[in-house]
């Protein structure tokens, strides 16, 4: 009898140290998908100025247009946390298709070849960005439910694992495009 008890706590314990194991695991892979995050975002982040260095000559009518991509550029460098971030990124977003829609509008500009690789890039980089969100909300949603799923959530509360913030589309970007091609 002696035996099974101290075979029982035994493996209470190991059953324990797994989990704590297992959430060290997913909280290490949420950290390292939000730095991927961080370093697609810096990409972005620098290939903006360059961009804006190109095309201003060219846009000597559209200087408020370069500016909001330059301000909104530096919210987003400044940015904290995930929410924060993710407002600013999605500002700095818009800020560049307004800029596209306004290289549009300069056949010149359009043909440049710095513009046109620039654009490449910035494409590319958002492409990347969104493969490392994605991959950075599945591995939020692992160790979401690691805290809150029974029993790990009591090792959770008990080592202070909390929940992980979801990179998010605000409210504001989630309305319909309406698209009137009359």
């Amino acid at each position: 009898m002696e035996y099974f008890v101290i075979a029982l706590v035994v493996l209470g314990l190991l059953y324990i140290v797994s989990l704590y194991n297992v959430l060290v695991r997913i909280r290490n892979q949420v950290r390292n998908a939000w730095s991927q995050i961080d370093v697609q975002l810096k990409r972005r982040h620098d290939l903006i100025p360059n961009l804006v260095e190109v095309v201003k000559d060219y846009m000597e009518y559209e200087q408020e247009t370069l500016t909001r991509v330059v301000e909104a550029r530096n919210m987003a460098i400044g940015a904290k946390g995930v929410s924060e971030t993710s407002r600013a990124e999605n500002m700095l977003t818009g800020a560049l298709k307004s800029l596209f829609a306004v290289v549009e509008n300069y056949p010149e500009l359009k043909s440049n070849q710095n513009v046109t690789q620039l654009q490449e890039e910035l494409t590319s980089t958002e492409n990347k960005i969104a493969f490392a969100r994605q991959y950075y909300n599945d591995s939020v949603m692992r160790m979401n439910n690691r805290t809150e799923l029974f029993p790990s959530n009591i090792i959770a509360n008990s080592f202070n694992f909390s929940r992980e913030e979801y990179y998010e589309v605000p409210e504001e970007e989630k309305e319909v495009v309406r698209v009137d091609l009359r």
